[in-house]
């Protein structure tokens, strides 16, 4: 899910259409739209580049499903160019979310195909040409896909030939997608929605050492444009890189505890062809903590929070997701 961060009114909506058609306020209006700063993602959660996922590329036996209802609460700023007449920016971001993923075999390979559908509550607060404003956005938002395949390790198992498999490294490649299926008004520099279609390609290696577990992963997400940005314009984004690493024990089959770290850059925007001063650059780390339930229930913590942040949301996130798993017979 994607909030579009911008200059923010006294009220939900927009205060572009209170501010003067002449005069200074309206020409710094005019450099915000220009730069692309009213469409800087605040990732939050499921979807984004500050998302960090360890055991993403675990194998599991075939004919698993999964359903998972998820919460995540973000808080903090959202850092804009200097030169832009916005100060202060900050965000409170709320994502309901509920996904749910099958594994299968294909050539011999574990896969499996997942999706997620995400609610999602902002308030956003800050200060326009020094006057200060608030913003509120709720509604749906983008639905995102994720398609894996293990390349190395991983083979296609039932869960009793699972349970005999000592496993070892593991090599897997995927695909995500985020549809633009969210809320999303043209007429607003706030939205839920992107208006636009994402895909990121990502290779993974897990490799086990005793109890122990180590794990990264190397994607870049790559974006469509936006062609009803604000009325009509156009904003495009250049491809995002993202690196992540994860480092974790496990006790038994669902208790693990797993250190978390994820670096992006790159991501500038530009408006008609105007490019942005947005480059982002980014380092973030967290903790995530998985703890079994019952036979067939889990639940998932996480919390992370940036290390280093250029542009976009330098947030404090907290997760809490219960899972529920069964087998195909």
């Amino acid at each position: 899910m994607a909030i579009a961060a911008a200059s923010i009114g006294p009220k939900p909506a927009d205060r572009l259409r209170s501010l003067p058609k002449r005069g200074p306020a309206a020409h710094a209006i005019v450099r915000v739209r220009r730069c692309g700063a009213g469409m800087l993602l605040v990732a939050a959660a499921s979807a984004g580049a500050q998302e960090m996922e360890p055991r993403a590329y675990s194998a599991v036996p075939i004919g698993t499903n999964f359903i998972v209802a998820g919460y995540a609460r973000s808080s903090g700023q959202v850092l804009l160019d200097p030169s832009l007449p916005i100060t202060d920016l900050e965000a409170k971001i709320n994502v309901y979310s509920l996904g749910y993923s099958h594994s299968f075999g294909i050539a011999g390979h574990t896969a499996s195909l997942a999706m997620l559908a995400p609610f999602a509550e902002a308030n956003l607060t800050g200060n326009v040409e020094g006057t200060p404003g608030s913003a509120h956005r709720a509604g749906l938002g983008d639905l995102r896909f994720r398609f894996a395949v293990m390349l190395l390790g991983g083979p296609a198992l039932t869960p009793d030939q699972f349970s005999r498999y000592d496993q070892g490294t593991t090599l897997g490649a995927s695909l995500s997608v985020v549809a633009p299926t969210g809320q999303y008004v043209p007429t607003r520099l706030i939205n839920v929605g992107a208006n636009r279609w994402s895909f990121k390609p990502e290779i993974g290696l897990s490799q086990p050492l005793g109890n122990w577990f180590f794990e990264g992963a190397a994607g870049v997400w790559f974006f469509t444009d936006n062609d009803n940005f604000f009325g009509g314009r156009q904003r495009s984004q250049s491809p995002l890189p993202v690196l992540q690493g994860h480092a974790g024990y496990s006790w038994k089959p669902g208790l693990w505890l797993a250190g978390d770290v994820t670096y992006y850059t790159g991501g500038r925007t530009s408006v008609n062809g105007v490019e942005g001063q947005d480059l982002q650059r980014t380092v973030r780390y967290g903790v995530t903590l998985s703890v079994p339930l019952a036979t067939q229930w889990s639940a998932k913590f996480a919390w992370s929070t940036g290390l280093t942040t250029r542009v976009g949301g330098n947030f404090q996130t907290f997760s809490v997701a219960l899972q529920y798993r069964w087998f195909n017979h």
